[in-house]
């Protein structure tokens, strides 16, 4: 009953979106895409946006996850398309791209703590004296092997050569994911990957960053999936210092990434990957990272 509800409360959304995968398939690009939610019927069942081009398929995998709210209200109006424009880009070259929404966030927030509910939320990291910034890293890094695995069983995917995006804590979330190194997966890309910035909502200010750079270090150790890093210059969650930081931590213990800090953009480089104008300055990065990974 419970998977059920949850199918019908998808079928809402997607004609909610109907308009938009209508203006989509208008456009007349080349190859033409279709915009899609749908549940996933996971060990934490979940919702996402799917956008792909037309046809059968089996296509080429991308995930892309997205950062973290700590605040339950925040998580409860987070949107059902974050990176609407970077996934249609990866799908007008013939990839299948599955944005999940995390469990908690959206229209599975059910957060009403005056009540005692809680929804499934595991990315917290504790107190910035002793903060745990490996586990919430793999929590997600295994919703990335359970939807692998379920588009693989429903033959709309093909089972290797599966490329992984991440933001924020979602990047984060993909470096956990390096460390575990799935054979399916070829390549990953980050955006700003962390955790724990601007505490107190403080620009530069962040959560014990030297037990950061050792958990990215952690990481490092057995990471041997090949990464593109992409840091900007006016983050100010993670910045330039931070991030090289981390950056050689990961390339010290054995990790293998391209590293890249961008040109300002706009007043906040940390939101680049969720604006169309951003396009043009990482997506050719992006496409000699994925040649040289094929």
């Amino acid at each position: 009953m419970r998977l059920h509800g949850f199918r019908v409360l998808a079928t809402g959304a997607l004609l909610l979106l109907g308009l938009i995968v209508a203006r989509a398939d208008d456009q007349g690009t080349s190859p033409r895409i279709q915009e899609e939610i749908w549940a996933l019927p996971l060990p934490l069942p979940m919702f996402a946006y799917l956008v792909r081009p037309l046809g059968d398929g089996p296509f080429p995998l991308v995930i892309m996850n997205h950062g973290v709210s700590l605040n339950p209200r925040d998580r409860s109006f987070f949107p059902l398309v974050e990176f609407r424009h970077a996934a249609m880009w990866f799908a007008r070259r013939g990839y299948l791209v599955v944005a999940p929404v995390g469990t908690g966030y959206g229209a599975a927030a059910i957060d009403i703590p005056e009540r005692g509910l809680y929804g499934p939320f595991f990315s917290k990291i504790g107190k910035c004296a002793n903060p745990n910034f490996l586990g919430p890293g793999l929590a997600v890094a295994q919703v990335d092997l359970w939807i692998i695995d379920y588009m693989a069983a429903e033959k709309r995917t093909l089972p290797e050569g599966i490329i992984v995006v991440g933001q924020s804590a979602g990047g984060w979330a993909a470096i956990a994911l390096s460390s575990l190194n799935p054979p399916q997966v070829k390549a990953i890309i980050t955006f700003a990957a962390g955790r724990g910035g601007r505490v107190d909502g403080k620009p530069n200010n962040n959560c014990n960053p030297d037990r950061l750079v050792e958990a990215t270090g952690a990481f490092g150790y057995t990471s041997r999936v090949p990464m593109l890093w992409l840091y900007i210059e006016n983050d100010t969650f993670f910045g330039p210092a931070l991030s090289k930081r981390m950056y050689e931590a990961f390339i010290r213990a054995g990790g293998r990434a391209e590293y890249h800090l961008l040109p300002p953009f706009g007043d906040e480089g940390y939101f680049l990957i969720g604006s169309p104008d951003s396009i043009p300055i990482w997506s050719p990065l992006v496409e000699r990272f994925l040649d040289k990974a094929r």
